[in-house]
This record gives C-alpha cells, structure tokens and sequence, in this order.
C-alpha cells in the first residue's frame, strides 16, 4: 500500500489558473474476478459525478479532482489504452497540464496497477493510498481517517461485487468525517466490456448523498425485474439484448 497526505493551511488559487474546485473524497477500483472498473465519488459540490469519474472498459479507471481538469481523465484512459502504467501516464498527462500541483487523481487500469496523485497544492486536509486494485484520495477533508477508512472498507467488502463494494467506501468516508465543507453529491460508475455501463447512479444535490447513493443502489439490487441481473447482462455481452426469450410473442 502506498500512501501519501498532508494538512495545513488552503492554497490560493490565481484567476488564471482553469479548474473548478472540486473538494471530495472518491475511489477507483478494479475487480479481480470480474474484471470490472469503476469509481465512486461524494462531494460538497453540485453533481461530482458529472466531472469526477471516467472508466473506459477493459482500459481503466481515473477519478480527477481537487481544482478539477476534467480533461485529465480522458486524456489518462487515453494513454492507458496505449500501454503506459498508471503511474506512467498519469504523470504524462500532468506534464501537459500547466497547473498539475493544483489536481489530484486516482488511477486504476485494467490489470489492477494503481496510482495516486496528490498536487502540493491541493487544498488540505489532502492525501490518497493505493494498492493492488485499488487507488483512494481526497482533499478538503476532515481529517486522514476518511481515506483510512475508506481503505479499511474496501478491503473488509472483497467479497462484494464493484458497485456494492464502491459505495460501501464511500459509506465509510462519509462516517469517518467526508468532505470538511459538508455533503451535497455522489456517484458510481461502473463499466464491464461494452460501452453500456453496469452501474451509473448519481445524486446531484441531496442534503445526504451517499445515503441516497445507497437507497438507490437496493432500489436497482432489489427490483423484482433484477435490474442488476440486467445492467450485467448488457454491459459484458454486446449481444445481450438479441435474445429471443426477451420479447413477447
């Protein structure tokens, strides 16, 4: 496990300088049996899930943050897909960005290597842990016990499958203190081998978002057409919805 954080006084930020603060604590995974990629996010900001999460099936997952360059994320897969290791193109993208002390990124490709990124001058309390499958971070947090717990809990849900598992961390960041401004929005988004999702759940604006996050997980765990059952079909097999049973005569 790697691991890498600090406190201190928040950094200010020139009017020339492009990014939208994002201050959030977020996860991205792969999971080994399955092979599935995915990340989840909570955030004091409106609809993180919008401009947080990018997972590319097969290639890799990135979590961009902190004083966001969303074009990061893409631009990460992007060198991925062409063969780079996390850390590798991570830094590849951050060398093209005139500002990579102000970003923070997670990274996790298709093999299960890891990278986190943690600019010196992102907004404290900052920091992120990786490991096998795994990379963890957050900044404007309460304290490091939110990224700790976060790695606690996605070790004790192994068993789970990536979107339980994903919003069972954020469950745990969210209880050790989250987002030190407060709680607004959450997000999982999960990919298997098309370009359907398996999951891509989002609260844009809640008073408590991972909560809700979790109310609408069960909803789609739980349905009685199995909505999961359904979203797994779609998203690992491009020829899922051509069977014939699907249809009434």
């Amino acid at each position: 496990m790697d691991s890498v954080g600090r406190s201190g006084s928040s950094a200010s930020l020139g009017a020339d300088v492009p990014g939208e603060r994002l201050a959030t604590f977020s996860v991205a995974a792969r999971d080994p049996v399955t092979g599935m990629l995915g990340v989840g996010v909570s955030s004091k900001a409106l609809a993180a899930g919008n401009i947080c999460p990018f997972v590319r099936p097969r290639v890799g997952a990135v979590a961009s943050q902190a004083w966001v360059n969303p074009f990061l994320g893409p631009r990460v897969l992007d060198l991925l897909q062409e063969g780079m290791a996390p850390d590798d193109a991570a830094a590849t993208a951050l060398s093209e960005d005139r500002y990579p002390e102000y970003r923070q990124l997670n990274v996790v490709d298709a093999e299960g290597r890891s990278f986190s990124h943690t600019g010196e001058h992102t907004d404290p309390w900052c920091g992120g842990r990786s490991g096998p499958g795994y990379a963890i971070a957050g900044n404007i947090l309460v304290s490091e016990a939110t990224v700790a717990a976060m790695e606690r809990a996605f070790h004790e849900a192994r068993a789970a499958n990536l979107g339980e598992r994903l919003v069972a961390v954020l469950e745990a960041g969210q209880e050790a203190g989250g987002d030190a401004r407060g709680r607004q929005s959450a997000a999982v988004r999960v990919m298997c081998r098309t370009v359907m999702p398996y999951l891509d759940l989002r609260v844009d604006d809640h008073p408590d978002p991972v909560a809700e996050l979790r109310r609408i997980y069960e909803v789609a765990a739980s349905g009685e057409e199995g909505a999961l059952e359904f979203y797994a079909r779609v998203s690992c097999d491009p020829h899922a919805s051509e069977n014939p049973d699907d249809y009434p005569e």
